[in-house]
C-alpha cells in the first residue's frame, strides 16, 4: 500500500483543513479521504499526487526531498505530533499579528511541513576513496540521532576494492560510518593512512596494539601500535547490490 496517504494527512494537518474541506477541493468524498488516511483504502500514487498538489504541496521541497523519497523513507506517523505542535504555534502567533497581505509560496518551501521533515530525514553523503561526494542516501533521524551519532557526522563510504571480500564487503558496496577515534574490537573500521582511507577489520591485541585484517583471496593481517593508527569511524551498516 502507498504511504502517500500519510502525506495527505500530514499536509492537511499542516494547513489546518478538515476532511470535508479537502474532499470538496479535490473532488472526492470525505469518507474516501478518511479511509485513505486511515490506511483502510488503497489510493493510486497519481491520485495522491493530484490531491497533494491541489492542496498546494510542490513535487520537490526546498531541501530536495521528493514525494517518493519521503513516502519511502520517513516514519510519517512519528511526524504527526511535530506537525500538529508547529501548526498550533503558528496559529497562536498569527492571532497576535496582522494577517499578511498575500502568501507568495503556498507550497512546501519554508513551511511547517519542511521544518518537521528536517527533523526526521537527513541527506547522508556518499564518499568515494578520495572523499569526493558521489551521491547521497536518505536516512531517518531517531531521537535526534542516526545510529546513535549526530546526523551531521555520519556518512557512507564506498568500498574502493575487495580487500574485505572475505568479510562480505565487496568493491562498490556502501558502508555507513559513525565517528570513532579508538579501536572497536571486531568491527570493520575506516582508517586514515598515508596512502588514503582504507577499510579494515580490527581486533584488539592488547591495550596498545591492534590487528588490522583484510581478506580478499587470502587472509592477511598486520599488528600496529595504536599511536600509529588514525581511526576515522566504525562501520555500522552495509548496503550491497545483489548480483
Amino acid at each position: 500500500m502507498s504511504r502517500l496517504g500519510d502525506l495527505i494527512r500530514l499536509e492537511r494537518t499542516r494547513q489546518g483543513l478538515t476532511h470535508k474541506q479537502v474532499a470538496k477541493k479535490c473532488g472526492v468524498s470525505d469518507k474516501y479521504l478518511m479511509e485513505v488516511e486511515a490506511g483502510t483504502r488503497i489510493i493510486a500514487d497519481d491520485q495522491a499526487r493530484r490531491i497533494l498538489k491541489t492542496m498546494g504541496m510542490t513535487e520537490h521541497t526546498e531541501a530536495d526531498f521528493t514525494l517518493d523519497d519521503i513516502a519511502a523513507t520517513v516514519d510519517l506517523q512519528s511526524a504527526v505530533p511535530r506537525i500538529q505542535q508547529a501548526a498550533e504555534k503558528k496559529k497562536a502567533e498569527a492571532e497576535k499579528k496582522p494577517a499578511p497581505v498575500a502568501e507568495t509560496d503556498p507550497g512546501v518551501s519554508g513551511s511547517i511541513w519542511l521544518d518537521a521533515l528536517s527533523g526526521v530525514l537527513k541527506h547522508v553523503p556518499v564518499y568515494n576513496a578520495v572523499m569526493k561526494e558521489v551521491g547521497h542516501r536518505l536516512l531517518p533521524i531517531t531521537n535526534g540521532k542516526i545510529e546513535g551519532a549526530s546526523p551531521d557526522k555520519v556518512f557512507y563510504f564506498m568500498a574502493p576494492d575487495n580487500a574485505l571480500r572475505g568479510f562480505r564487503v565487496q568493491r562498490g558496496d556502501l558502508l555507513l560510518v559513525v565517528p570513532a577515534q579508538a579501536a572497536v574490537d571486531g568491527a570493520i573500521m575506516l582508517l586514515q593512512t598515508p596512502q588514503g582511507r582504507v577499510l579494515r577489520k580490527v581486533k584488539r591485541v592488547n591495550d596498545y596494539q591492534a590487528m588490522l585484517q583484510k581478506y580478499d583471496e587470502a587472509f592477511e593481517s598486520e599488528i600496529k601500535n595504536f599511536n600509529e593508527l588514525t581511526f576515522v569511524g566504525r562501520c555500522v551498516r552495509l548496503e550491497a547490490e545483489l548480483t
